[in-house]
């Protein structure tokens, strides 16, 4: 990169910033910063647990955005002033070390402003992400537990922190069904782009004539949502059942009957939890992912007539796969939605997800 293409990038660079820093609204900001820790200075803050707990997770949110892009705007300065050293020094370690320094500010505002994109009204909640294999048996079964392990490391990579709700294991291998809580600051807001069915094109490990086989799972993502939300549940449409619960290997195995499944017959909606020894918290946990996918479908309700109304038509099912992973004849792993692609498909499924996300959030938000 030459000296004059860096200038360029590094106006476009303060351009970027200054548009940042104008949509985060840093007063307003830091004025909410010191509301909050007002509030958590008060002697009676620890009363209502899941209240503070919300309160706390706003200002460290918060504050995450707004020192994110301070130690942003340092880094800039930082490499400018390296770039008018190289203008006047023929110094060839400096002007590695600023192509290096503009690379990697560029990559940091890139994530930065994908950050500030995730502003829709759940974007930041939790994430309930639900594994479902298609017809094919084992094939598909574990073809869930690889993706079961691909959101798993992924998650990892990003700090957050995972919980499985539900675990039905596989007649021989992988998993029948799954069900994760997704912890952390904008983990629905990622993940919604990984709604959709995933196929997979390979040599079968389980057919001893080494043919290729085609698996699909649908993934299901919902935001967890608290109880200030809008969504009513009558006591009358709930049919409760309790069972034993059970787990890979038998750790989870308990002897009374703690695993709980909710049925809400006027949408035929089923959710089940076995993750906690208490009835009464897998109840909770259960009642939570209720209102969740009750909230999934009214939003899907209300995008079906909107698309009536533009008379737009829109598949649905196992040919609607949004992404295909093709380990055999070729390595590749491509986004039908944007038609981003990778040929390393073991960093895609060892949890390198965040090119596939960022390309499906940059195109909703164009």
């Amino acid at each position: 990169m030459e000296l004059v293409e860096i200038k360029q990038e590094l106006n476009s660079m303060a351009k970027r910033l200054a548009d940042f820093r104008g949509s985060l609204d840093l007063e307003f900001k830091e004025e909410r910063i010191a509301e909050l820790e007002e509030k958590m200075s008060d002697p009676e803050f620890w009363n209502d647990q899941d209240a503070a707990q919300t309160v706390i997770n706003e200002a460290n949110a918060i504050k995450e955005m707004v020192n994110t892009y301070k130690e942003l705007q340092e880094v800039y300065d930082d490499v400018e002033v390296t770039y008018e050293l190289v203008k006047e020094e023929d110094d060839e370690s400096l002007l590695d070390e600023l192509q290096s320094g503009v690379k990697q500010l560029s990559k940091d505002l890139n994530e930065y402003e994908l950050q500030l994109l995730l502003s829709e009204p759940y974007d930041k909640n939790n994430a309930i992400l639900e594994l479902h294999p298609g017809a094919g048996g084992t094939e598909s079964q574990d073809w869930a537990s690889m993706l079961l392990r691909m959101y798993t490391r992924w998650s990892e990579r990003k700090g957050f922190k995972v919980e499985t709700m539900d675990y039905l294991p596989g007649d021989e291998a992988g998993v029948k069904s799954v069900t994760l809580l997704i912890k952390g600051h904008n983990a629905y807001g990622y993940l919604k782009a990984e709604k959709g069915v995933h196929r997979l094109v390979r040599i079968s490990p389980f057919d001893s004539s080494g043919r290729r086989h085609t698996s699909f799972v649908s993934c299901e993502v919902m935001p967890e949502l608290n109880d200030d939300v809008d969504i009513t549940i009558n006591t009358e449409d709930l049919k409760i059942d309790t069972y034993r619960a059970s787990g890979a290997g038998g750790q989870h195995i308990n002897t009374t009957d703690s695993a709980v499944r909710i049925t809400h017959t006027p949408t035929n909606t089923v959710v089940t939890c076995q993750s906690e020894r208490s009835q009464i918290k897998n109840r909770e946990q259960a009642m939570k992912m209720l209102k969740a996918k009750l909230y999934q479908l009214r939003i899907e309700e209300q995008q079906q007539e909107l698309d009536e109304i533009r008379g737009e038509q829109k598949e649905i099912g196992w040919g609607s796969q949004i992404r295909s992973y093709v380990f055999h004849p070729y390595s590749m792993v491509k986004d039908h939605r944007t038609s981003f692609e990778s040929g390393n498909t073991n960093a895609v499924m060892d949890g390198e997800l965040d090119g596939f996300i960022d390309a499906y959030l940059r195109s909703m938000m164009k």
